[in-house]
């Protein structure tokens, strides 16, 4: 049962770009009817594109604003600066009597010296039946809380959130000690804490059993050669200039005032 579903994350993962961009039309349309904001890109970019499209999705989750207009998703300072790794991506939903979800984003770890990775390129895919109509696009901070979860990234093939690496909703708050108590500070923590947000017609999105696949190709492509996950989330490939934006959001993240 497993190598089967793991088989479809893995071809609906590749069939990404495809899928991305007919879904992604869609959702634009909804968009323009509707005046929504602006959404990110499910398919995969260049370096550039992807590290400023993580740092935008960040960003939405440290932003004072959010609390002030009663939005209360703001990942809290300490969530950030306790993290091991963060898995930032976008994922598109959509259908009509069928669904697919497909989507694409970076990885990157903290390194021993409290600096940060080169990213590794990742991502999702999956279909469904069912009685549904619509599309949404879905944001999504994945905080990898143990040297565990980022070595499941490190390994090549799949990661199965929820499957062998237990996930839950995230702490949220202002982002003093107050917000993340508890088993937190007892470092007594689930493996990885999810984020998310959603615009569309959808619901919105569950995380748990959600693939996600390493990009060897797009490393290779971003990279100039073959390149395993293992290798840069370890720290063995340079850190990218084209990334110094997203190394900048996460600063910022956890510089900040605690409000």
């Amino acid at each position: 049962m497993f190598n089967k579903f793991k088989d479809q994350v893995s071809q609906a993962a590749q069939g990404a770009t495809a899928f991305g961009q007919q879904a992604g039309r869609s959702i634009s349309d909804y968009a323009e009817k509707s005046g929504a904001t602006k959404f990110n890109s499910p398919v995969v970019g260049t370096l550039s594109e992807e590290s400023a499209k993580a740092a935008r999705i960040l960003e939405q989750f440290i932003l004072k604003e959010e609390i002030e207009n009663g939005f209360d998703t703001v990942i809290p300072v300490k969530v950030i600066k306790e993290a091991k790794g963060l898995a930032i991506f976008t994922v598109v939903k959509a259908g009509f009597l069928w669904s697919g979800r497909a989507g694409s984003g970076i990885v990157v770890a903290r390194l021993p010296d409290g600096s940060w990775s080169a990213p590794s390129a990742i991502a999702t895919g999956g279909v469904g039946i069912g009685a549904q109509v619509g599309a949404d696009i879905t944001d999504v901070v994945l905080i990898l809380n143990s040297d565990e979860s980022v070595r499941a990234f490190s390994r090549g093939g799949n990661v199965t959130v929820g499957g062998s690496l237990a996930v839950s909703a995230g702490p949220i708050g202002a982002g003093g000690e107050a917000a993340v108590s508890g088993d937190y500070s007892s470092r007594k923590v689930t493996p990885i804490f999810s984020y998310s947000k959603s615009k569309g017609l959808f619901a919105g999105m569950s995380i748990e059993g959600t693939g996600l696949l390493e990009l060897s190709k797009t490393n290779a492509g971003w990279y100039g050669r073959p390149v395993k996950a293992e290798n840069i989330l370890k720290g063995e490939v340079p850190a990218p200039p084209e990334s110094q934006v997203l190394y900048d959001m996460i600063k910022k993240a956890e510089d900040r005032d605690p409000w």
